[in-house]
Parts: structure tokens; sequence; C-alpha cells
């Protein structure tokens, strides 16, 4: 029995490293805070409702076979690999600006799978899935709604919207070089060919349904629609027109966003960490609030910061700039790592080596630039 039961955690710990370290991460903060009523507090509920709903619609879309037929389309018009994993990266990178980071990601990483499983060339997603995870994190950096940060801080600044864009335009006018640069320079113009005809033609009804609901999702983030009746109805719907690709929502991912709300609430609460940043802070706003991604993501460090310095103007391209770096400097990441070790569970350890050179090596680059214009 001790022995079956050994077996079940180390294929637990294969399977779900995040979340395994996350939970432990977690109980350490829960020794320090006790549970209370302020837990309740920590979740961010529509951000999880949001998650659910899209991973739901995303399975759904993938049961009609739409991320093959436009991957079909993207190799046809885009005949080598550099134009076509750029163009992957690009759509991220806009889409991060008008759907939100995560949103982008969970739309888009299906799609760079599809073109290159479709063209044999899966050697070249772990390099794909991380520059698709730069372009979402820092596409959306430029605008009040593009990263869930930037929307706390926005209002919790009051800050003009013409006087935000003058912030964030340089930091992200230079992203926009590196991600281009980086595509051109690291992928050759290497012919792309379908291996074989899918055969699978766009079921209209089923799509135009699915696309409903998809924008049904995009409601629920800007609070035009609550987000309790947002995820009722798209479940009910769901229930109704594909009961399989609820079973199939990556329940674990969501497991370990509410593993990390907790995790950052608590360390916001521990008196130490308090301390430390009420010493640190007022000294580098810029790269204390980068090192505080680092640790506990950056929408919880923008929160925390926030109440220790006045200094938006380094505190806002911090937490922006502090997504890149660990694999939990932004939730977002932890999101691109989970779709690629389903995709690619034996390359794991290659993925999260590559993850953080060139994570690092954008973050080095951004951060001096910041320096060198501030």
């Amino acid at each position: 029995m001790e022995t079956k039961r050994q077996n079940r955690c180390v294929r637990l710990l294969k399977s779900q490293p995040v979340l395994c370290v996350a939970v432990i991460a977690m109980l350490i903060t829960c020794f320090f805070v006790p549970p209370d009523k302020e837990y309740a507090g920590y979740f961010n509920w529509r951000t999880l409702a949001t998650l659910f709903c899209t991973l739901a619609v995303v399975c759904a879309f993938s049961h009609i076979h739409v991320f093959e037929i436009i991957s079909r389309e993207i190799v046809v018009r885009l005949d080598n690999l550099r134009n076509a994993v750029l163009a992957l990266v690009l759509i991220t990178f806009i889409g991060s600006m008008l759907l939100a980071n995560d949103m982008a990601l969970l739309t888009f990483l299906p799609l760079g799978y599809f073109v290159l499983e479709a063209t044999g060339n899966q050697r070249w997603m772990a390099f794909t899935f991380i520059m698709q995870n730069i372009a979402a994190n820092l596409g959306g950096m430029v605008t009040p709604f593009g990263n869930p940060q930037n929307l706390y801080l926005y209002a919790y600044y009051r800050i003009d919207t013409a006087e935000f864009t003058w912030i964030m335009f340089p930091p992200f006018l230079l992203a926009t070089v590196l991600i281009m640069l980086t595509c051109m320079l690291v992928l050759k113009k290497e012919p792309l060919t379908l291996k074989k005809n899918d055969g699978y033609t766009l079921q209209r009804s089923r799509t135009v349904l699915y696309s409903l609901l998809f924008v049904f999702s995009i409601l629920i983030v800007f609070r035009v629609v609550p987000y309790v009746w947002g995820t009722l109805i798209v479940i009910l719907v769901l229930l109704a027109a594909d009961r399989r690709a609820l079973k199939e929502v990556n329940y674990p991912l969501l497991a370990t966003f509410c593993v990390f709300f907790v995790f950052s609430g608590n360390a916001a609460r521990i008196p130490a960490v308090h301390d430390l940043f009420a010493t640190l802070l007022p000294k580098n706003t810029m790269l204390f609030g980068i090192l505080s991604c680092q640790c506990i993501s950056n929408v919880p460090s923008a929160v925390l910061l926030s109440h220790f310095t006045d200094n938006y103007r380094e505190l806002l391209p911090a937490v922006n700039l502090g997504g890149l770096g660990t694999l939990i400097a932004s939730l977002a990441s932890l999101i691109t790592f989970t779709e690629f070790k389903k995709r690619q569970p034996g390359r794991a350890g290659v993925y999260v080596g590559m993850f953080s050179l060139i994570n690092f090596g954008f973050l080095a680059a951004l951060f001096a630039f910041m320096q060198l214009i501030g």
C-alpha cells in the first residue's frame, strides 16, 4: 500500500511539477498566516471564471478541428517557417492588446501547435511557444486593459490614459523590435509543406456557436457580463453541444492559479515581507518591482507594491517587464508551460532551460533600456 502511494506521488510530481511546487510554497506561507476569513479575498474569481470558460471553448473548437483548418491556411499562405512562426507570434502580440495576455495565449497556442505539427516542425515548438508567451506578456503592456496589473494600477493611481501610453510606449516599441529580430535571426526560411491533407471541413453552425461563446468569455473579462451568469451559460450550452469539452478542461491549471492566489495573498501579509518592501522599494522601485515579480508573480506584485510607493512611473513598467524571467513571474507563463508539457511531455526540461535563457535575455535588455532613458 505504501509503495502504491509513493508511486502515485511520483507520478503526480512528474505530471504536475509546477502545481506540486506551488502547493509546497503555499503550505509554507500558511504556517506563517493560518487560514482565516481573509483567504476568501485572495481569489480573483473573474479571472478563474474567464480561464475556465476559455479553456472549455478552446476544447470545443478542437473537437471540430478549427485549429487544424486555420493552420492549414497559414501554411498555404505563408510558405516558409520564419513567416509562419512570426505570424503566430505577432497575432499573439496584437491579441494580447485586445484580449489580455492569458486569453491571447489560450487562443493562439493551440494554433501554433497545429501549424508545427502539420508540417513536421515539432522541434521548433519550444521556441515558438516561448516567443508567443513573451509576445503575450509584452504586447499588452501598452494599453490599460492589456494586462491585469495594468487595469489595477491604472485605476488605483488614477493615471491619465495619455500619460499611461507615454510611460509604456518606449519599452513597448523596443519589445516589438526585439521580438521580430529574435524570430528573424533564429528561424530560417525553410519551406513548409503539409505532411498530409487532413480532409477536415469547417462545421459552420458549431463554429458560429463556439465563436459566440468565445466572445461571451471576452465580455466577462470586460465586466459586460457578470462572471457567475456568464460561466453558467457557457456550461449549459456546452452540456448540450459538447459535454466532452467540459471534461477535458485543464483543471490542474485552474488549481495552480488558485494555489498561487493563496501563496501571494499570504506572502503580502507576512510582516517580514511587508517590512522588506517598505525598506527596499523607495531605493529603486523598478528593480525591486521586477525582483518581486520573479517570486510572487506580476499581478500580486502590483497589488502589494502599490501600497508602498507613489512612483507609478517606475512601478508600471516594472510589473510589466517583470512578467519576463521565471516561470512564476507571470501566470500567463504557467499557461504556456502547461500547454507545452501536454504537447511534448518529454521535453519539459529543455523548455525550461530555453525559456529562462530567452526570457532573462529580454528582461536584461529591456531593464537596461529603461535605466538608460530614465
